[in-house]
């Protein structure tokens, strides 16, 4: 080989090493089964036969909502955009997608310590503060009174979305998108920005999805890494 064509293969080589495959679009469902997710549904600690919520159907990810639990992201992740697609399969119901999930069953025995954006029909892009919190403008009108704020059990956790009008007639698939980027979350459902927080008091953790009482389809789960500049 003539050197100018080793050094071009060199070139190459180190162009590759360089590049981090952590920094691409992916699917965090690839179709076919749950690699890359485990679940932690109490009820199963007991009776190792509970069915399991989480189900693959159709080349859907499918939450039964019950027993209740969550299915987690093996993986942490922090600075992305998340595109869910999801319909609730038979009568409307409830569901959330949870971002910086980190302790499991910190709260009520169940729900990870994390941010839930809300799914509920009529409710979607509302924020449930799980032990996190975090701030939105407007807060005391969408929570409720300041001395009242709270992650835990008996405080107020829910912040109201901006409308409630974004979501489709039930059983057509919805489109929401929630954007992490250092400690503020944009939540979008079928392009509409539906709520917008900051300083929240995390800022990475896992994803997860909720078996909260309600059959729930997935057909998309996309996360897209969002660069940050370092200073």
């Amino acid at each position: 080989m003539k050197p100018i064509h080793l050094i071009s293969l060199f070139l190459l080589l180190a162009l590759l090493s360089c590049s981090n495959p952590g920094n691409e679009t992916k699917s965090l469902f690839n179709g076919t089964d749950l690699t890359g997710w485990h679940w932690d549904v109490p009820a199963m600690d007991s009776n190792p036969d509970t069915i399991n919520p989480f189900i693959v159907r159709n080349g859907q990810l499918v939450s039964l909502g019950n027993p209740g639990g969550h299915l987690i992201t093996d993986e942490i992740y922090m600075n992305y955009h998340l595109e869910v697609e999801y319909r609730f399969a038979g009568k409307p119901g409830n569901c959330g997608v949870l971002v910086h999930a980190s302790t499991p069953r910190a709260l009520y025995g169940m729900f990870p310590a994390s941010l839930e954006v809300q799914m509920e029909h009529q409710n979607a892009g509302d924020f449930w503060c799980i032990i996190e919190d975090i701030t939105t403008p407007d807060m005391e009108t969408r929570r409720g009174p300041r001395e009242k704020w709270g992650g835990t059990e008996g405080k107020l956790r829910n912040i109201k979305n901006l409308t409630d009008s974004s979501e489709k007639p039930l059983g057509e698939w919805n489109n929401m998108v929630i954007e992490c980027v250092d400690r503020e979350i944009k939540v979008w459902v079928n392009g509409e920005l539906v709520n917008y927080g900051y300083d929240c008091t995390a800022d990475r953790g896992q994803i997860a999805i909720q078996a909260e009482g309600s059959e729930v389809e997935f057909r998309k789960l996309v996360l897209t890494p969002i660069k940050r500049l370092t200073k």
